[in-house]
C-alpha cells in the first residue's frame, strides 16, 4: 500500500464529517444507504503513504464502537513510528533486500498492537513541524537515505547506536513514542492502554483469494509491503465475497486493501469504484449506472500475476448502498479527508471488489460458520 502517497497528495483535503449522516453524491447513480455501520470521523493521511495505518486504526475504532466501548481516536503515527523502526531493522538485516518505504500492511497494525501497545491521538498527534497536515516527504527522504547508507554499504560491522540514530529521525518529525502517559486522569503505558481497550488481536484474520496457493490454507501474499510476512487465509472468490457481505449484514466492518489505479476508481466527487464492460466505448459509466464485467477467479489471478492489480491503498468498508436501479455497492471510508469523494466516502461495486481486492482484515466471527469450519477457525 505505497502508491497512495501520490494520490493522497492530489486529493486536497481538509474538513470533517459525521459518520452517520446520509451520504448523497453528485452523479446520476442516485445512491441511497441501505446499511451503514458505526465509524469514526474521516481522517486525513495527507502527504504520506500511511493509508495502511489509517485504515486499520479506523477499523479498530469501529470495532470498539461495535463492542459498546465508546468512540476512541487512536494515534496512527504511534503505529507508523514503531513499524518504520522495525522495517528499518529488517532492511538493514537483509542488506536492502527488504525495501525501506512508507507502505505497510494491516498486519503491521495488528503486530504493533500486540507487541508495543497503543496510545490515544492526543498523546501523540504525530506532527512536530510547522503544519496542520501530515507531510512525510522530507521525513521519508531522510530516513530512507539513512537506511540505504547502512543496508547497501560495504561496512563489515555496524555500531550499536545506528538504531537509536534512526529512531531520532522519527522522533524529530512525528514525536517520541511515550513509555508512560496520563490520559483521562489515569496513568498508562502503551501496553496497558491497549489492554484497557479490550480488543484481542488474535480474533482478527486476514483473508484473500488467489489460485497460486491452495484454498482453505494460509499463505504469505507476495507484495513488497507485506515485509513482516503476515499470513492470509485463502478462499475461493465466491466465498471471499460472501464473507464481505456477511460481515456487513451482521454488523462487522472490515479493513480493505485494494488496487485503486483503475479509471473506474474516481478521484472526484463521483466517488466510484466500478469495472465497466468497456470503458473506452461506454463514455457515460461515470455518470449513469451501466453494465459491469462478470469477474471470474481467473481474471482476478491474471490481474495479480501481470501487475495490473497492485497493492495500492488501504481503506475501510462499513456499509451497503444501492444505486437508482437497485444495484448494491459497498460503502468505503477513505483517509483523504472530506473534500475528496463524497464527504470522504466511496461506493465500490461487487465487480470492483472482486477483481481489485488484495486482502481484507476482519473479525473472525464475521465469517459464515461453514467457511470458518473449512478454514479451521474456532
Amino acid at each position: 500500500m505505497k502508491r497512495i502517497f501520490i494520490i493522497a497528495t492530489l486529493a486536497l483535503i481538509c474538513a470533517g464529517v459525521s459518520a452517520q449522516e446520509e451520504k448523497k453524491e453528485e452523479t446520476g447513480y442516485g445512491f441511497t444507504t441501505v446499511d451503514s455501520l458505526a465509524i469514526t470521523p474521516v481522517k486525513d493521511q495527507a502527504s504520506s503513504g500511511t493509508c495502511w495505518s489509517f485504515s486499520s486504526i479506523g477499523f479498530f475504532e469501529s470495532e470498539l464502537l461495535r463492542l459498546g466501548k465508546g468512540e476512541h481516536d487512536l494515534a496512527e503515527m504511534f503505529v507508523v513510528h514503531k513499524t518504520m523502526e522495525d522495517r528499518a531493522k529488517a532492511a538493514v538485516r537483509l542488506h536492502g533486500d527488504i525495501e525501506f518505504a512508507q507502505g505497510g500492511s494491516f498486519y503491521d497494525v495488528v503486530y504493533c498492537w500486540k507487541n508495543y501497545g497503543m496510545v490515544p491521538q492526543e498523546v501523540m498527534p504525530g506532527i512536530m513541524y510547522k503544519s496542520d497536515r501530515i507531510n512525510h516527504t522530507e521525513l521519508t527522504a531522510v530516513a530512507k537515505a539513512y537506511v540505504d547508507a547502512l543496508a547497501k554499504s560495504n561496512l563489515k560491522k555496524l555500531t550499536d547506536v545506528w538504531q537509536k540514530g534512526f529512531s531520532g529521525i522519527y522522533d524529530a518529525y512525528i514525536g517520541e513514542c511515550p513509555e508512560k502517559f496520563t490520559y483521562n486522569g489515569k496513568e498508562y503505558t502503551p501496553q496497558s492502554y491497549a489492554q484497557s481497550l479490550g480488543l484481542n488481536m488474535d480474533d482478527y484474520v486476514s483473508l484473500t483469494s488467489f489460485t497460486h496457493h491452495p484454498f482453505y490454507e494460509q499463505f504469505i501474499i507476495e507484495i513488497q509491503d507485506n515485509w513482516r510476512w503476515g499470513l492470509s487465509y485463502n478462499l475461493p472468490l465466491d466465498e471471499f465475497m460472501a464473507v464481505m457481505h456477511n460481515a456487513i449484514k451482521n454488523g462487522y466492518t472490515f479493513a480493505w486493501g485494494a488496487d485503486v489505479s483503475e479509471p473506474g476508481f474516481t478521484r472526484d466527487k463521483t466517488a466510484l469504484c466500478v469495472i465497466p464492460v468497456d470503458e473506452d466505448k461506454d463514455k457515460n459509466y461515470l455518470k449513469e449506472p451501466g453494465q459491469e464485467k462478470e469477474i471470474t477467479q481467473e481474471m482476478r489471478q491474471e490481474g495479480y500475476d501481470n501487475w495490473e492489480t497492485t497493492d495500492d491503498h488501504g481503506m475501510q468498508i462499513f456499509g451497503i448502498a444501492k444505486d437508482k436501479n437497485g444495484k448494491e455497492y459497498f460503502m468505503v471510508k477513505n483517509s483523504w479527508n472530506t473534500t475528496a469523494g463524497n464527504n470522504g466516502i466511496w461506493y465500490a461495486s461487487d465487480a470492483y471488489v472482486a477483481l481489485k481486492t488484495i486482502n481484507i482484515l476482519v473479525h473472525k466471527d464475521a465469517l459464515p460458520k461453514d467457511i470458518k469450519k473449512k478454514l479451521g477457525i474456532k
